[in-house]
């Protein structure tokens, strides 16, 4: 079979990575085209183009960059079309792989999508567009299957492929003393310093998470470069005392991490399975956030949270993400360990709701399954 992906952010490309690997062992002879990141390349296939060069968030930021967008849609149309693909597999970014499934059902290409979109938080109305151009919707998060049962749209859940990833590096990490040796740290308990896989949110939020560092000097404060973001662009920020910095080794430094300060996204998500306790901090662009805060319809921005339907973890939302709270919940992380122990058995409930392992290879013989039978009925 023929495979055309596209991912547009970091976490994408880790989920299609493990989608690639499936579909190897699924498909006796898989031909993969992509946009998507370094992860799915080094699973074989071809890269049209990295994530790094289209990936764009926020409202304003779109309005300034649609000259871009615009070029990378026509780029991507001539692409599949030359390709001609069995079928198109589209990895969350909704705002740009929408609009390529409604394209690839004109020109009779079949659509799965893969990690659903956050229509349950924010526009609703996309419901629409996936019953009418997705073929078939693989969700990754089991409160998801409710909000489609509620449109009555078919989708799969087969368990969250993050999990497979987090204990495979679990069984096979060095030690504490060896990683830190690697990297050049010292003995001290390491606090992950996790800023978010776009420069905008770096802007936002990193300056904020380093201004309580002088206030641990027993511990060891590290920021996780994230592979979305060229090395040098962290360099403004590294010049503060008890600071290091590791890139592209998330899971390295939250295998061997105490405690972790996080952007919200997909890495609230992977501490937890780590084991790790955490503060969720989101600031964004001002504008953006108010017109986001009349659309959303959920009351978390963690995966930790929305999955538990409470919170367990704390979020530091805009003017509440400042120094004093951050502060405040950084010392309950280190010092309180009833706080933490809280936090940990929340996580293990976390374990439980998502539910075992082998997602990826689940979902990938699912979608070939499907494949073979459509071509038996052509």
């Amino acid at each position: 079979m023929k495979y055309y992906l596209i991912a547009g952010e970091a976490s994408g490309d880790l989920h299609g990575s493990n989608l690639l690997k499936g579909l190897k062992m699924a498909d006796p002879d898989p031909v993969f085209r992509f946009w998507g990141g370094d992860r799915m390349k080094a699973q074989g296939g071809e890269l049209v183009r990295h994530y790094r060069e289209h990936n764009i968030m926020g409202f304003w930021e779109v309005l300034a960059n649609l000259g871009k967008i615009r070029r990378n849609f026509d780029q991507c149309k001539r692409d599949l079309l030359a390709f001609n693909p069995d079928v198109l597999i589209l990895i969350d970014y909704p705002g740009f792989n929408l609009r390529m499934a409604e394209f690839a059902q004109k020109h009779h290409i079949r659509v799965f999508y893969y990690i659903s979109p956050k229509i349950w938080a924010w526009k609703e109305s996309r419901i629409k567009k996936i019953k009418a151009f997705v073929d078939q919707m693989f969700i990754i998060f089991p409160f998801e299957k409710a909000f489609y049962q509620k449109h009555h749209y078919p989708a799969l859940y087969f368990g969250n492929p993050l999990i497979d990833a987090v204990d495979q590096q679990m069984a096979h990490r060095s030690s504490f003393e060896a990683f830190t040796a690697e990297v050049g740290l010292d003995g001290r308990p390491i606090v992950a310093i996790m800023p978010g896989s776009r420069k905008q949110e770096i802007d936002r939020n990193l300056e904020v998470m380093l201004g309580i560092l002088p206030d641990y000097p027993d511990h060891q404060f590290i920021i996780a470069g994230a592979p979305s973001i060229e090395r040098a662009y962290y360099e403004r920020y590294l010049d503060v005392p008890n600071l290091n910095f590791v890139y592209n080794r998330t899971y390295d430094l939250l295998s061997h991490s105490k405690a972790a300060v996080i952007t919200s996204g997909t890495a609230t998500l992977e501490a937890a399975l780590f084991n790790v306790p955490q503060v969720v901090c989101y600031r964004a662009n001002p504008v953006s956030y108010h017109i986001a805060r009349h659309f959303v319809q959920v009351s978390y921005i963690s995966l930790v949270n929305l999955n538990l339907e409470r919170e367990a973890v704390r979020e530091l939302l805009q003017k509440e993400m400042n120094p004093r709270h951050l502060k405040e919940e950084v010392s309950k992380l280190l010092y309180d360990e009833g706080h933490v122990q809280r936090m940990r058995r929340d996580y293990s409930e976390l374990r439980q709701i998502l539910g075992g392992s082998g997602a990826s290879e689940s979902i990938a013989r699912a979608m070939y399954q499907r494949l073979l039978a459509g071509q038996r009925h052509r």
